[in-house]
């Protein structure tokens, strides 16, 4: 394939933005019952949206309709507004990227992005009285929160030497992370330089702090994977402990000089291991809870001094659980129905736990409240939805194509079926590099099982992604247009050849492998979405209609993808008088990867994709 030129985005999305006003939009608006399912998708939206309370000191905080945080005294006190990101800007397009609390609950840091870029400014507050404080954080990105417990300062992550513009339009590479520690009350420039990797360029470094404030652990990661950290240099003296960064380590809680963290080496579904600082060798580590046959081990937090609260995902469900924290045992498993626990809020030094159980395809979900000295489960805000007995949700297993049984499931109003695939998700994140192929494998053997079972028919069988999943739905219908009807890509990674050349993608190359390396390049040029692209060869047989949503502020995956994607599949396949089904894109404009969106702007998106 012929090799493009790189513009700058700008250039890129003032053509593409033509391209969508003067084809797509003018295409979607036919559809004459659109204005019906907006107002039926803004009626359904309208629900209140709360977020699990987080405790610090005195204080408890929580989200209502994800954009104005609410403060409390206690947690029967009276709520009042803390930070309300509406009046931050007239458009809507400024959102919250990442937040933490003193630990004893008297200053507030918050992170704040223009457009849905990544990149970051972080500001101050103190809380008592909400009052802004001068402190700004610029050149933020991929960062940290972490504040000392003395309330001085708090680590955060930088790119000082960004070359150009840092606005989520460019698209040159992100490199040289460094991470500082902000004094309260002083300039930026002043700021303490605390790790930098000057001989590895791509590393970042991300800290947090010890639940008795005593230690510092860094992490270092290339991309998505953890790596050895011989190359930290300046002011701070980093203790190495562990030499083989061959798998994860997530800091649960430290009894002095021992150290809890949840980890997958040498188990694939996780573990809570225990390492004594004072002689860390990996002979000498413990385990605590032993890793499930079966069950993936998601998440780990200690409450109540002396418990761990640990989540499993079980055939794409979770449960949730309460072990001793000395001796690992279990002790009770939380009441749960079928769905997923999608946030969660505890301290140590806490009695009570918060959960935000996302119950089933049909509910926006519960938040509960625990008091671990009670033994009831108190509800503590539950939504109003749909009639749940009007549908049903069934689990069922179909083979893939080397045999392997994957969970799937269905999801549909009693009498007829619409379908909600999951599979895919566990997949890409246990497959690496060479096995990607099985991913497909296993989506479009999906979409056969459902077709063979007479649940939906190919012209009717549509399939939605986002990154990830948006080169996972592209790929597919690159290799079975025959299996699908639609597909919606939405900001999809599409040049697997080059997206290491692109912002933060280098990142990725633990994911995907890297086209330097011959090795690598022949297994990714076989299935990136913008090199497969070819006319079916059946006369018969044609691509789905495709929406490809971009934006012209996603400094993550840059609309070049989309955008060369739509111009190959528009010369191969839209050049053929087979092909009668549309091939679009639709470029948003202030909107990243998914974020900088308001709520006016998600749902006119929903709408676009039922046409």
């Amino acid at each position: 394939p012929h090799s493009f030129k790189h513009p700058d985005c700008h250039e890129l999305s003032d053509n593409s933005l033509v391209i969508t006003r003067m084809i797509t939009v003018p295409f979607l608006d036919q559809c004459p019952i659109r204005g019906l399912y907006k107002e039926r998708m803004t009626e359904l939206y309208g629900y209140p949206k709360y977020s699990c309370h987080f405790k610090k000191g005195k204080r408890s905080f929580y989200f209502y309709n994800t954009r104005v945080l609410y403060v409390q005294d206690s947690l029967e006190g009276e709520a009042k507004v803390f930070l309300d990101l509406n009046i931050l800007s007239d458009d809507g397009m400024v959102a919250l990227r990442g937040y933490a609390c003193s630990e004893d609950g008297e200053y507030f840091a918050y992170g704040l992005s223009a457009s849905g870029s990544d990149w970051v400014t972080i500001k101050f507050m103190k809380v008592d009285g909400a009052k802004e404080l001068p402190d700004v954080l610029e050149k933020v990105k991929f960062s940290c929160m972490a504040w000392t417990h003395d309330r001085k300062g708090m680590f955060y992550n930088s790119y000082p030497q960004q070359d150009g513009k840092s606005d989520g339009t460019e698209t040159s590479t992100n490199l040289h992370q460094k991470l500082y520690y902000h004094v309260l009350g002083t300039d930026q420039s002043e700021d303490i330089l605390c790790a930098e990797f000057p001989d590895e360029p791509k590393w970042m470094g991300g800290d947090e702090l010890s639940d008795d404030g005593r230690y510092v652990l860094l992490s270092v990661r290339e991309g998505c994977d953890p790596q050895e950290s011989n190359g930290i240099t300046r002011i701070l003296k980093w203790v190495k402990l562990i030499d083989n960064f061959e798998g994860e380590y997530d800091y649960v809680t430290n009894e002095r000089m021992v150290f809890m963290f949840k980890t997958n080496r040498r188990s694939p579904n996780y573990r809570v291991i225990n390492i004594d600082f004072r002689d860390p060798d990996e002979s000498k580590w413990k385990v605590l809870v032993p890793e499930h046959e079966k069950d993936v081990l998601e998440r780990v937090a200690c409450v109540r001094s002396n418990f761990l609260v640990l989540c499993y995902l079980h055939d794409v469900k979770n449960i949730l659980q309460l072990h001793n924290l000395t001796t690992g045992a279990l002790l009770k498993t939380f009441p749960l129905q079928v769905g997923s626990v999608v946030g969660y809020s505890s301290q140590k030094k806490d009695i009570e736990i918060f959960y935000h159980q996302f119950t089933s395809f049909l509910s926006p979900g519960i938040i509960y409240h625990c008091d671990l000295t009670k033994e009831e489960l108190e509800p503590r805000v539950a939504i109003k939805g749909i009639d749940a007995s009007d549908y049903q949700t069934v689990q069922i297993f179909y083979p893939s194509k080397d045999g392997t049984k994957i969970l799937m499931f269905i999801v549909h109003k009693i009498g007829w079926f619409s379908s909600h695939f999951l599979i895919w998700l566990w997949w890409l994140q246990q497959i690496h590099h060479t096995q990607l192929q099985k991913c497909f494998d296993d989506f479009q053997c999906a979409a056969e099982y459902l077709i063979k079972e007479s649940y939906t028919s190919a012209k009717r069988l549509t399939i939605n992604g986002g990154s990830d999943g948006g080169l996972l739905v592209a790929t597919c219908a690159n290799q079975r247009p025959d299996l699908f009807g639609c597909v919606i890509a939405q900001v999809g990674v599409m040049d697997t050849l080059k997206f290491h050349k692109y912002t933060i993608g280098q990142a990725w190359t633990t994911d995907y492998g890297c086209s330097d390396s011959k090795q690598h390049f022949e297994w990714l040029v076989k299935y990136s979405p913008l090199h497969n692209v070819k006319l079916p060869e059946a006369n018969d047989i044609q691509y789905p209609s495709m929406l490809l949503l971009t934006a012209d502020h996603d400094d993550r995956v840059v609309p070049l993808h989309s955008l060369k994607f739509i111009a190959t599949l528009q010369y191969i396949v839209g050049c053929s008088r087979k092909q009668s089904n549309p091939l679009l894109i639709h470029v948003d404009t202030k909107v990243g990867h998914g974020q900088g969106k308001d709520v006016s702007d998600m749902l006119c998106l929903n709408i676009d994709w039922i046409p």
